[in-house]
């Protein structure tokens, strides 16, 4: 799949979200989408989160 099938994909569920629960069902699902893109990208290592948590107890 491409990057614009994949959006597609998640702007269709999204929209599902939101005509099924609402304002809530809506932020819930952007909310747990937003979780699932940072862990996806750290598992392809686009991002470091543990770098970025390291940093924290520094200075």
């Amino acid at each position: 799949m491409n990057n614009a099938m994949i959006g597609m994909f998640v702007g269709l569920l999204l929209a599902l979200a939101a005509v099924a629960g609402g304002l809530a069902g809506f932020l819930l699902a952007l909310t747990l989408g937003a979780a699932g893109l940072v862990l996806g990208l750290n598992r392809d290592g686009t991002i470091d989160l543990g770098a970025l948590l390291r940093s924290r107890g520094r200075g």
